[in-house]
């Protein structure tokens, strides 16, 4: 509604005349808009979480220092290396204070686990050197041991651990590849378990079991994998840009210069480990898919122990 107009009489002096005038009301004095000031409220845990859950929220991880082309060569070294000298040098050496017909594989076994060890410690004391902690959240992130991340909207998991069992699919079918090249005498793992000599071995020994299930433990979960999926992969960019996972996978190839029967066909794992980890940033791809195979072995190790 609008306002009346104000009314004031006055008396002209000159012409004594009454005048009338009008004004306008006086405007009332606009309140000041104070925005509101923002909340300082923390946050419970229970609201944290909700809104991890959220369908938007992608959480932040932990930055990865990237390596120098030295770096990544003197990794890759300390890991390939060692297990050279002690697949050709070590092992003949301690086979050859033996008579068993077994001392050979026993030593090949004894110290190539040796070997993966000293790699699960080489990884532990990088990842320290590099972040000054070994918190398992810090851990998880630098080591990409998350689930698989969607490339376009950086969410984890869900659909993302469909690729899982593509993977594995295509590492099993790799076996059948024509790329087979003859392991040297009495290094082939495959025929010692079809001996009568690995079977003897094996048959109800809890200590070969153990020695076993802890050479496929750090073989493809706290070796190889964790090395080169895990620490190397996240920290080849800075060198070798977008191409980062082939290198890796030719690293890879290349570190088993302890089976080099095994360096050809293992060039194809670029393609089935070293790319869908990188691009879904997460090692457990690799770990998982590998792992599939030791699995495998570690069941016929198994009822190799239970035969009488």
């Amino acid at each position: 509604m609008r306002a009346q107009a104000h009314r004031i009489v006055d008396t002209d002096p000159k012409r004594g005349n009454v005048v009338v005038r009008l004004t306008d009301p006086p405007r009332r004095a606009r309140r000041a808009v104070v925005p509101p000031e923002r909340s300082t409220t923390v946050k419970s845990p229970t609201q944290r979480d909700s809104a991890r859950r959220s369908p938007g929220f992608v959480a932040a991880e932990n930055p990865i220092r990237q390596l120098t082309l030295a770096g990544v060569i003197g990794v890759w070294a300390a890991a390939a290396v060692p297990m050279a000298v002690l697949a050709w040098v070590i092992a003949p050496l301690l086979a050859s204070g033996g008579n068993s017909p077994v001392a050979l594989a026993q030593a090949l076994i004894l110290l190539l686990t040796a070997g993966m060890v000293w790699q699960f410690a080489l990884v532990l004391m990088l990842v320290y050197r590099e972040q000054r902690t070994l918190k398992w959240s810090v851990v998880r992130d630098v080591l990409w041991l998350r689930a698989p991340r969607n490339p376009k909207t950086g969410r984890r998991g869900g659909r993302m651990w469909l690729v899982v069992p593509i993977v594995v699919a295509a590492f099993a079918l790799e076996e059948f590849l024509p790329f087979e090249i003859a392991p040297a005498a009495g290094r082939d793992f495959g025929d010692f378990l079809g001996s009568s000599d690995g079977q003897a071995m094996l048959s109800g020994s809890w200590l070969w079991l153990g020695i076993l299930l802890a050479f496929f433990v750090f073989n493809t979960v706290l070796g190889e994998e964790l090395l080169f999926r895990g620490y190397l992969l996240p920290r080849m960019k800075g060198v070798f840009g977008s191409r980062d996972w082939i290198a890796n996978g030719v690293l890879f190839a290349v570190y088993h210069l302890h089976v080099p029967w095994v360096i050809p066909i293992t060039l194809i794992d670029t393609f089935i480990l070293s790319l869908p980890s990188r691009r879904y940033q997460s090692a457990l791809i690799g770990i998982i898919a590998h792992s599939a195979q030791s699995v495998f072995l570690f069941a016929l190790v198994l009822m190799l122990f239970l035969t009488p």
